[in-house]
């Protein structure tokens, strides 16, 4: 009985080992390709060739770059939010410093959101600083610090002209592109933003918002 599993033991070893050897390149490694074909991936490849969710190539295509758009902005934003949380002077310094830290840190999270659904429709996020002012609608702040309220209100103004982007951008993804996902996704967008422009005019002067 020993022998004879013994036996069957070395007949499945040697039946591995021809197909192993078959799968050798001239290294000696094994070709994987060759041993699952279907689990290979060319890197150079958008994920959007791999979806079938009902959304064509070309609308999945408008809406990754009307998302890339925004986050483009949503990193000018941030920059500029961590400027002036760094720069701002003033009276109400102290408050102010506090409270654009939790600014930049909510504009973290947007930004890593974006590139995220960006990736869920199949394309690749945009990930260079050249390529975000490139393509960014919002102005970076440069120079020296200024009072605490024109800082206010220029992030302020900012976070309007992202509301009035995303909120065009619902009915096109929803109604041009027939992508439902995406248009629920950056009404939540434009209501954080709301929520953040809000928060900005209230921790400023009563002349801020006028």
């Amino acid at each position: 009985m020993a022998s004879k599993q013994k036996a069957n033991v070395k007949g499945s070893q040697k039946t591995n080992q021809n197909v192993i050897s078959k799968n050798k390149g001239s290294s000696g490694l094994v070709n994987t390709k060759k041993l699952n074909p279907e689990n290979s991936v060319n890197p150079d490849s958008s994920n959007s060739d791999n979806l079938n969710t009902g959304i064509s190539e070309e609308n999945s295509k408008k809406v990754a770059n009307a998302l890339n758009q925004v986050l483009a902005d949503e990193f000018v934003l941030y920059t500029k939010t961590l400027n002036f949380h760094w720069n701002i002077e003033g009276r109400d310094f102290h408050a102010l410093h506090l409270f654009l830290d939790d600014q930049y840190n909510q504009l973290q999270l947007i930004i890593d959101s974006v590139a995220e659904r960006v990736r869920k429709v199949g394309h690749f996020a945009t990930g260079s600083m050249k390529e975000f002012l490139d393509s960014a609608s919002l102005n970076e702040h440069s120079g020296a610090a200024c009072v605490s309220e024109n800082m206010i209100a220029e992030l302020a103004a900012d976070h309007d002209e992202l509301i009035r982007k995303t909120r065009t951008l619902i009915d096109d993804f929803d109604e041009k592109y027939n992508d439902a996902g995406s248009a629920d996704f950056i009404t939540g967008i434009m209501k954080e933003h709301e929520k953040m422009a809000w928060m900005l005019r209230a921790s400023g002067p009563q002349q801020m918002g006028k």
